[in-house]
């Protein structure tokens, strides 16, 4: 397994599945103090491992055991490294499922940008 799919398997499990009391620490060890994160939908960057980590916090707490895994990769090419995942959780009682695809650039052992397509859970 090359660096950059060791590196997104941190990303998956560490940061999406982890335990949220080391989140900050996580997103530390795993994104550039330079980390740029875009997202449909959001308004401006995520810049950064804090904020990054408060934008998992938050969309992770919105569900009840939220879980996340590849389905497709990871896959790289030279910097950049891309996967499709699964979420499944529930929302209010109900069960979600969605899916989404990931695209970061990775150098000197962290991810440095960001970009996700998701949909919206149902």
């Amino acid at each position: 397994m090359s660096e950059a799919s060791t590196l997104y398997q941190r990303w998956l499990g560490e940061l999406w599945n982890g335990n949220l009391s080391t989140l900050e620490g996580i997103a530390a060890e795993v994104v550039a103090p330079d980390f740029v994160g875009s997202w449909p939908g959001r308004p401006g960057l995520v810049h950064g491992p804090d904020e990054l980590a408060a934008v998992i916090r938050e969309g992770r707490e919105m569900f009840d055991e939220l879980t996340f895994e590849a389905v497709v990769g990871p896959i790289g090419d030279g910097d950049l490294i891309a996967a499709r995942w699964r979420g499944k959780g529930s929302y209010q009682g109900s069960p979600v499922e969605f899916h989404g695809h990931d695209l970061l650039r990775h150098e000197s052992g962290r991810f440095t940008e960001y970009w996700v397509i998701a949909e919206d859970p149902s």
